[in-house]
Formats: C-alpha cells, structure tokens, sequence
C-alpha cells in the first residue's frame, strides 16, 4: 500500500511502524517508528499533525495495535478503516488443526519428539521450554537476542516473502514432520503453508484474535478506494 501511494503527489503519507524489527526493509514514504503511547496518545498525534484519514494495515494478530488504532480514530474524529486481509483456508491436502494459542500449540505437540518449524514471533517463543523434547527450528527476521533453553534448536535468519520452493527446502533440509504458525493470509508467508501442503506435513495454526469493532476491506485496491471517496467526500464538504 506504501508503494502505491508514494507515487501519489496528491497525498503525504506517513507510515507507522511499532520498531520491533531492528532493520525492516526499505519503504518509498517517510516512516515514523514507535509507540504512541496507547489510543490516546495516538489520537492526540492524529490531531496534532492534522491527520485527514488513518489506515490500519496491521497483522491480523496485533489486536491491541488495532484496537487502539479504532480507538483513537473516534477519539479524534480523523476517517478511518481497517485494512483485514482474509485468512488462509485449508483446502484438500492440508493437514490442519487449531490451537488457541502458542501454549496450546506447545501441548498438541504431544509426547513423543517431533521436529518442528516454528513460524511465530520472537516474543512468543517461552512457551517451547515445556516441551524440550521435540527439536524447534526458528525463523526470524532479526537475531533471537535472549534464546529460550532449549536443547534441540535450531535459529535461522531470513527475509520474506518465501517462495513454496523455499521454504520445501527448508521443511527437506531439516526433516520437519510440523509447522506451527500463524494464520496470517496473504501470499507473502504462504509459502510455508503451500509447502508443508506438497510433503504431507501436519500444520498447528494459531486462532486468530477477534478482530476490533470498525469498518473493514480486504484489499489493497478497497482500501485506496476508500481513501479517495473519503478525501474527495471531505474536500467537497470543505473540511
């Protein structure tokens, strides 16, 4: 959605990101890094810097980052939607089940050892050590600064989007019978779930968050849609 707008010499756009990643990858627009202080130090920034319309284009699992962001939107009065894109469904061949979350993932692992990629975040990596006898191989986008103990893991560092080619190699390259991962949608991180698809490899997908009250698209092109008809809505209004 950045790349689209940059070329927009109609628009400034800033965009937010809340800094977890140490080195995300380039972006065409100026980029502000950082918390905000919860919804109203959002609100109080959207006013302060005469914010016209605010998109939240967030991951689906950063309720509490959306929920602010709705949040601040009514406090402030600044136009706003939700940009959700739609979750992965399982179609023939995937070999699914739901956890709760990363804990309840962690126990549907079972007993016996099994190898395991796991596709979450750095922060919710402790609930692992309950389970020290599978072997864990991590994906991250920056280093693991403070590893959980566990004996048999495995740390890689990579950038997606991953291609199902990829990440076919990875599952070969080290034996995984499962993925633990996050229903994410998009074609960006599919490539793990096409992958595990084409080796027969039993997924744990993670539920996602409910998500927060306020009007939503799915789509890139709905979302600048939206953008336009509000902007134009407003300028006709005089406001």
């Amino acid at each position: 959605m950045a790349e689209r707008l940059a070329k927009r010499a109609d628009l400034e756009v800033v965009l937010s990101l809340a800094g977890r990643t140490m080195s995300p990858a380039p972006l065409p627009v100026p980029v502000r890094r950082g918390g905000f202080g919860g919804a109203a130090g959002l609100a109080k920034y959207l006013i302060e810097q005469r914010i016209d319309a605010m998109v939240d284009a967030t991951h689906p699992y950063a309720n509490v980052i959306s929920a602010n962001a709705s949040a601040a939107a009514l406090r402030s009065g600044v136009s706003f939607i939700a940009l959700r894109r739609p979750p992965w469904l399982a179609i023939d061949g995937d070999r699914w089940n739901e956890a709760a979350d990363a804990g309840d993932a962690v126990r549907m692992l079972g007993v016996r050892p099994r190898r395991v990629f796991v596709a979450l975040g750095r922060s919710e990596l402790t609930p692992l050590v309950k389970a020290p006898q599978h072997f864990y191989l991590i994906r991250s986008v920056d280093p693991v600064d403070r590893p959980p103990p566990l004996p048999h893991a495995t740390y890689v560092r990579a950038r997606g989007p991953f291609s199902e080619a990829d990440d076919r190699a990875l599952l070969l390259d080290h034996a995984i019978d499962t993925v633990v991962a996050k229903n994410s949608g998009g074609a960006a991180s599919y490539g793990k779930i096409a992958a595990a698809r084409a080796l027969g490899v039993a997924v744990i997908m993670l539920r996602r968050p409910p998500a927060p009250d306020g009007p939503g698209v799915e789509t890139v092109d709905d979302a600048i849609a939206w953008l336009d008809h509000t902007l134009t809505s407003a300028a006709a209004r005089g406001v």
